[in-house]
């Protein structure tokens, strides 16, 4: 996560004019719902559009553990992304292993760290591809 609830309070409530810009880069607010609360969860994630569908990393900064909000979409694919003002459902899929290559290089050139969040953990950080819906 980024700034956390904050984030995503200060995001939401001025359609991403704080906090779609961060540290050099930009960031969606994704919503899940929770696998064992059926609560919404909201995080702030960088992000990347590719054609239609936007982009987004699994890394928790390269803990062996996945994030909870991946977990989240695992159980419940169909989630709600916000971009600045635009707010939608969409399903979430994880980048399969032939088109992975090409959407990695995507987020690095967003966010170098990436690369470096990979190298302290043996799981295989997945890329998940947001859909409109």
């Amino acid at each position: 996560m980024l700034f956390g609830d904050d984030h995503v309070k200060r995001y939401v409530e001025t359609d991403g004019q704080e906090g779609h810009e961060w540290q050099g880069t930009t960031a969606l607010i994704l919503t899940t719902r929770g696998r064992q609360s059926g609560e919404p969860r909201s995080t702030p994630l960088i992000y990347q559009r590719h054609g239609d569908d936007y982009l987004v990393v699994a890394s928790k900064g390269g803990a062996d553990q996945p994030p909870a909000w991946y977990l989240n979409l695992l159980a419940a694919p169909q989630v709600e992304v916000q971009v600045l003002g635009d707010r939608f459902h969409a399903l979430a899929r994880t980048a399969s292993p032939e088109e992975k290559p090409e959407l990695w290089e995507i987020m690095l050139g967003a966010w170098p760290a990436y690369a470096g969040y990979q190298e302290k953990t043996s799981r295989d950080i997945p890329v998940v591809v947001l859909e409109r819906t």
